[in-house]
């Protein structure tokens, strides 16, 4: 199972940069990687952290190209966030969350 997580991570790592890089759309694929695999695991910390990281990349990406419904990206991170306790995902969510007049 590890190699799962691996690739999950590595698709995550890879669609971080290149959001920073301005390819969004190769950025939302390899997020939608991510997620795909992650979703077949089995509840677990690592897949948790891994998916609060994913979804609140996904929304970040999504804000900055300007696309709507995004709630879905955001409500999913910020609960995985909640539940992992990870404090860099937690901080994350706070940072997608200071715009909306919302706490964690």
């Amino acid at each position: 199972m590890r190699p799962d997580y691996l690739h999950a991570a590595r698709a995550l790592q890879l669609g971080r940069e290149h959001a920073v890089e301005g390819e969004a759309n190769r950025a939302l694929r390899l997020y939608d990687e991510s997620l795909g695999i992650l979703r077949t695991l089995p509840p677990e910390r690592t897949r948790d952290i891994l998916l609060a990281h994913t979804h609140l990349a996904y929304y970040q990406t999504l804000t900055l190209i300007g696309a709507r419904d995004v709630d879905h990206h955001l409500s999913q991170g910020v609960s995985y966030a909640r539940c992992t306790r990870d404090p860099l995902a937690r901080a994350i969510a706070e940072e997608c969350l200071s715009g909306l007049d919302a706490v964690l």
